[in-house]
């Protein structure tokens, strides 16, 4: 039977001849036959996966990658016709493998509804024609499976749809797009596991944004662009510029930034475009070499009209990966070249957005600033009944700011500590070797903080940490059971985000080391003082030193305890280890 009014009313900005027709192998969803009202439940999911293999058994297959805290499956839908079903084939084949991820916050579900919809399109050829030919899509509909199910009305209350949607974040409160690298969740672990198999070239993270009320629709974000190999940055250029061309030839309105003000709630603040922290999965998969597109449809627009443009958005890139997937293959081996070579060369951590801007014009709506009388605050009102072009600031130059040289061989992990880094490490398929030996009087670079900063709150149940500090040469025993983990290897970026202590989301600064920078033993205040006398008759230079601290310093001065940890420092029970980083870099494989 054709597809009701309502959905063809959906697709209004696709051709009809191009608008599939429903079969009668219960492919459809929940979502469809409500006319894209409501969404269906995750067992919805395990009878699509199962029923999309049986109804296209040489086309698609369905497989579980995980399983969740809660012990739900963890399901992907492998699609293609090149026959390779499992990564060994797509590798040895050279087929590009296109990862599109619905429901990581499962209350912003389109990615769900779109993605079977597109599916099913594709495979009976009536869009993307040919597509499944030139690569292998994994179709992952939800990722947050135990947030899907926590299902009720409102857990998304500025979104316009669906009627009942799942949570945010996961049954043990991850928030998953927040769990790239540091990986704590069973869910991500399994998504790791899955993407070092198959090892895909475009990562299509599905989402719906928050903000403020405009007539722009959707973002389209990818990295690389301003980030990591400044040649494959050319690739994620063009499959952001593609996709948001096609698109808009269907409708849509997309931009190629995250539409959330300046300033919040001030629309003449503008926007501010950048690189996401690797925690986020549009800065980890660049660290890797390979593509990663955030799709943002606006919350404001209703489910239907979401549902189309996430559609449209998953056919435009299948459709860019047929047609430039095996170049961009090429450019994404040639950038894991260039990852292995980067030894000694100055490699960026951080991002950030240069000040200056440029005028662009912007859809919204009229809108008036009052101060609230609930809140007190200046509070933005739109009338949706008047559209309304904004001249707003744009400020979109994007430069490298921290800035670390790459140690010439590579790092060295402490047999302490190589158990719980050798885990991460394992996690997203770095390199490393255990020494059989020790190593005595190794000269190496250690890291010593000489300032530390704990967060005031936990976040993503971790006290993260930052330091300011340097590297410096320093000759140290390591002992038999340490980890080295060589710089030259394709995620040579990865490693250093997870291993340079100042990297934003590194191991260090998820609190990984956090005891490392903890005193542990202490002198008592009499015992201090007998110390500080005798060091004083031992030493007249160090009285000396200790009297002009005194008289220049009133703060020290007025400090009992730093005046008695001056001399504490100087004497043989004070930690050494303290403040230094338990993760060495070295010029020379050991």
């Amino acid at each position: 039977m054709i597809r009701s009014a309502l959905l063809l009313a959906l697709l209004t900005a696709v051709p009809l001849s191009a608008v599939a027709i429903a079969p009668a192998t219960g492919l459809t969803t929940v979502s469809e036959r409500s006319g894209f009202k409501a969404t269906g439940r995750y067992d919805e999911v395990v009878k699509l996966c199962a029923a999309f293999a049986k109804a296209y058994p040489k086309q698609v297959k369905c497989i579980e990658f995980g399983r969740t805290p809660e012990d739900r499956p963890m399901l992907a839908l492998v699609a293609t016709r090149s026959g390779a079903f499992t990564p060994q084939a797509a590798a040895k084949g050279g087929i590009p493998v296109t990862l599109i991820q619905g429901g990581i916050h499962a209350g912003e579900i389109d990615g769900k509804d779109a993605g079977f919809l597109a599916l099913r399109e594709v495979l009976d050829n009536r869009l993307a024609k040919g597509a499944l030919e030139k690569q292998v899509l994994l179709f992952v509909p939800v990722f947050n499976v135990d947030g899907h199910e926590r299902f009720q009305q409102w857990n998304r209350p500025n979104q316009r749809g669906p009627v009942e949607m799942g949570w945010r974040t996961t049954a043990q409160n991850f928030n998953l797009n927040r769990d790239y690298v540091k990986a704590d969740s069973p869910e991500m672990q399994a998504m790791l596991t899955l993407v070092n198999a198959w090892d895909p070239l475009t990562y299509v993270d599905l989402h719906v944004t928050n903000g403020a009320q405009f007539q722009h629709d959707v973002s389209i974000q990818v990295e690389p662009v301003y980030s990591a190999d400044p040649d494959l940055r050319k690739a994620g250029l063009a499959l952001r510029d593609n996709v948001i061309a096609d698109i808009a030839k269907l409708g849509s309105t997309p931009q190629s930034y995250y539409m959330s003000f300046a300033k919040t709630d001030d629309p003449q603040s503008g926007f501010v475009d950048g690189v996401s922290d690797p925690r986020f999965s549009t800065g980890y998969f660049p660290l890797r070499n390979r593509m990663a597109m955030l799709v943002e449809t606006h919350a404001w627009k209703d489910y239907p009209t979401r549902v189309r443009i996430t559609h449209n958005s998953v056919i435009s890139v299948l459709e860019q990966v047929a047609k430039y997937g095996k170049g961009w293959q090429l450019a994404a081996a040639s950038a894991d070249v260039r990852a292995a070579r980067l030894a000694g060369t100055p490699v960026a951590l951080t991002y950030k957005t240069l000040e200056q801007s440029k005028m662009v014009d912007f859809n919204g709506y009229a809108y008036t600033r009052t101060p609230s009388d609930v809140s007190g605050i200046l509070m933005t009102r739109y009338d949706e009944t008047k559209p309304q072009v904004w001249r707003v600031p744009l400020r979109d130059e994007v430069v490298a700011d921290l800035e670390v040289a790459a140690p010439r061989a590579g790092y060295i992990v402490p047999a302490a500590h190589a158990a719980a880094v050798g885990a991460k490490l394992r996690l997203h398929g770095i390199t490393f070797r255990k020494l059989d030996k020790s190593l005595d009087g190794f000269a190496g670079e250690t890291f010593r903080a000489a300032k530390t900063t704990f967060s005031a709150a936990s976040f993503e149940s971790h006290q993260r940490l930052t330091v300011e500090g340097s590297w410096k040469s320093e000759t140290r025993d390591i002992g038999r059971g340490a980890l080295f983990v060589p710089i030259a290897q394709p995620k040579a970026r990865l490693v250093m985000a997870m291993l340079e202590p100042q990297a934003p989301d590194s191991l260090l600064a998820w609190g990984l080391f956090n005891n490392a920078f903890e005193r542990k033993e202490y002198m008592e205040e009499y015992v201090a003082e007998d110390v500080a006398r005798e060091q004083m008759a031992a030493n007249p230079a160090l009285a000396a030193e200790f009297r002009r601290r005194i008289e220049s310093d009133p703060a020290f001065a007025q400090n009992a305890h730093a005046r008695l940890e001056f001399f504490a420092r100087r004497h043989s029970s004070w930690d050494e280890r303290l403040n230094l980083y338990p993760v060495l870099r070295t010029n020379v494989a050991p």
